[in-house]
């Protein structure tokens, strides 16, 4: 392959000028293909509370002008490393969440089985159903760990089975995940009832709280999930909620008592030696955020997980 083309030099061109793509990289149509994929979902009918998510994507474009081409946390240049494109938005139908499933799930099948691995922006954690799909049919069951203060594993809202809150008790009953590889983190806030865990935990899942996190530290739980998964094709899914409100303001069901954006990013961090195939963020919701807190946490979310992606690309 020919040297990849990477984003606009910032040291010649204003960050505040020029194309809004995601870390102001080329399009996926300006190159012959992409190792890396980053993919918006502008999609938010599945809220349950907040809606706004559906421009989640455009924020978090925006707020990644600051990215800088060198990671020294992980020691790449990810866009010097692999091809890492702009993929633009997924348009799905804002009325149906059965069409904007399927049609997510199409397009993200499109790229996927070409090689391209994808990090997306969403978009409510409804669309990391149809990504989990695309990814099972490459795969088989993924491992994956899930960063939300939700579990969102519950049957239905409103007797709806797709729904942001709902998207892992299906891709559990679909045999999309491996369920001996497969966890939460950053749990807390108040449920439904007990049988809320019960059943979760019947599903496989393990359960990190981000009481666990602060009392037992970033490397000791870092380790015991980079264990739990071992070299199984692993899936991350970030909800922005899993951050406290004073780290991510703008999102639609926010939690007293998250991780801080340190915390998060170091985690991600720790997982460079994972067999990382995908990942998402999700639940970016700009109404209600403040200075582009919360679509700078996500930016810097999303360029961790497409730094690990690079380092894993080939392997």
């Amino acid at each position: 392959m020919n040297s990849p083309i990477g984003p606009i030099d910032s040291s010649r061109t204003p960050r505040f000028a020029g194309p809004a793509t995601f870390a102001r990289l080329p399009r996926l149509d300006q190159v012959e293909r992409a190792d890396i994929a980053v993919v918006g979902v502008p999609f938010d009918t599945g809220v349950s509370y907040r809606p706004g998510a559906r421009f989640g994507p455009a924020a978090i474009r925006e707020a990644s002008r600051l990215l800088r081409p060198y990671h020294p946390g992980l020691d790449v240049s990810p866009f010097d490393r692999v091809q890492v494109a702009d993929g633009g938005d997924i348009a799905v139908n804002p009325f149906s969440i059965g069409d904007a499933v399927e049609a997510i799930d199409a397009a993200a099948s499109g790229l996927v089985t070409t090689g391209t691995r994808l990090v997306t922006l969403g978009g409510d954690h409804t669309i990391a159903l149809p990504l989990l799909r695309a990814l099972h049919r490459v795969h088989g069951p993924v491992a994956m760990l899930h960063f939300d203060a939700h579990l969102d594993t519950w049957d239905t809202y409103f007797g709806e089975p797709y729904t942001h809150g709902t998207p892992f008790r299906r891709a559990i009953e679909e045999g999309i995940l491996d369920t001996e590889a497969i966890a939460h983190v950053g749990i807390r806030g108040p449920l439904y009832g007990k049988r809320d865990l019960e059943e979760d935990r019947r599903f496989g899942f393990g359960i990190v709280t981000s009481a666990d996190v602060m009392r037992r530290g970033v490397d000791e739980i870092t380790d015991a999930l980079r264990q739990r998964i071992g070299d199984r094709p692993l899936y991350v899914s970030v909800d922005i909620d899993v951050l406290d409100p004073a780290h991510a303001p703008g999102t639609g069901t926010p939690e007293a008592g998250g991780l801080t954006s340190r915390e998060l990013l170091e985690i991600l961090r720790g997982l460079a030696a994972c067999n990382l195939v995908g990942g998402d963020v999700v639940e970016v919701a700009p109404a209600y955020d403040h200075a582009q807190i919360t679509a700078t946490a996500a930016s810097h979310v999303a360029y961790d997980l497409v730094s690990v992606l690079a380092l894993n690309t080939g392997r």
